[in-house]
């Protein structure tokens, strides 16, 4: 199969574990409780353009009624193609002719788009007569069967959020979004990887599981009951790396990921992920990453402050 068919493929499966993600569907409880407001995880390219709220327990029942119409459903696939095509570096919000805001904030695997997060449904103002009046005559003149006195009614029930908060909720999103885009990283690696022996997959889970223990390679051997010797030899021929340079390796990755947030102190995350002290902390993040993690820092931060108004 070309190689271009594949890469589709690899990206859907890869996204429907993020779906599938305990941190996915977490995040998704809390931010549907928070904000009252519909979340969906959205595969790029795959031409999917089903109304990304449908079924939502934030659904607006506003845009359910419209989506009964198809004249007004094919109005709101055309603004989801564009959200899409249009979205790029951070969150891109369109307003549809009724005024409600849809939103979308990607998540990358290097400098791909393999995805987004999308909420919305929502007014950035208070709600007014001639403003439903207009979207309702428009809806008319389309062709579209409705019921005008249910659909003003639901069009009032419209949560209304001011610009400040609205954007503070999609700055939330990119923080979500970063997490996944590293989740996303790790999955990439381990699809492309060969399959490896039973044993050795044991031993990665365990590496995995507990990496912010003092873990020897002689514990994790006994636990898939090898010798150490052996077990040395099979996880560098499966994996290409030695034990020990596998679990620096997931150690800084687990400190990466905690340094999306901002507020987390470079030595904490470090201690959290197992790093004995600072000096082999230090020295290790450099060796694996190229750069020093106060380096890292500051341009994580310079990537993601907010662009000047």
């Amino acid at each position: 199969m070309p190689s271009n068919v594949k890469a589709p493929r690899r990206t859907s499966a890869i996204v429907e574990q993020l779906r599938s993600s305990r941190i996915y569907k977490d995040y998704e409880e809390a931010f549907r409780s928070a904000t009252g407001m519909p979340l969906a995880l959205r595969t790029r390219g795959l031409g999917d353009y089903t109304p990304p709220h449908r079924g939502d327990p934030n659904e607006n029942p506003f845009c359910a009624l419209m989506a009964r119409s198809n004249h007004t459903c094919a109005t709101c696939l055309a603004m989801q193609r564009r959200i899409e095509t249009e979205t790029n570096i951070g969150p891109k919000t369109l307003h549809c002719f009724a005024g409600l805001c849809d939103s979308a904030v990607p998540v990358r695997v290097g400098e791909n788009i393999i995805a987004f997060l999308q909420t919305g449904q929502v007014l950035l103002h208070e709600p007014t007569k001639q403003e439903f009046s207009r979207s309702s005559q428009l809806l008319l003149k389309m062709g579209s069967e409705i019921d005008v006195r249910r659909l003003e009614e639901t069009y009032f029930q419209t949560q209304v959020l001011d610009r400040s908060r609205y954007d503070s909720i999609l700055r939330l999103l990119e923080v979500f979004a970063q997490h996944l885009a590293a989740l996303s990283t790790e999955l990439t690696l381990k699809a492309e990887e060969p399959p490896a022996p039973p044993s050795v997959h044991k031993a990665r889970g365990l590496i995995d599981s507990r990496h912010h223990e003092e873990l020897t390679l002689s514990e994790v051997a006994k636990a898939v009951n090898m010798s150490s010797f052996y077990f040395c030899k099979m996880f560098k021929r499966s994996t290409g790396l030695t034990f020990t340079d596998y679990l620096a390796r997931v150690r800084v990755q687990k400190v990466k990921n905690l340094l999306i947030n901002p507020h987390k102190r470079i030595s904490e995350a470090a201690f959290e992920c197992g790093f004995q002290s600072l000096s082999q902390f230090n020295r290790v993040f450099k060796k694996v990453t190229g750069e020093a993690p106060k380096a890292y820092r500051a341009r994580l931060q310079t990537k993601n402050a907010p662009a000047a108004s």
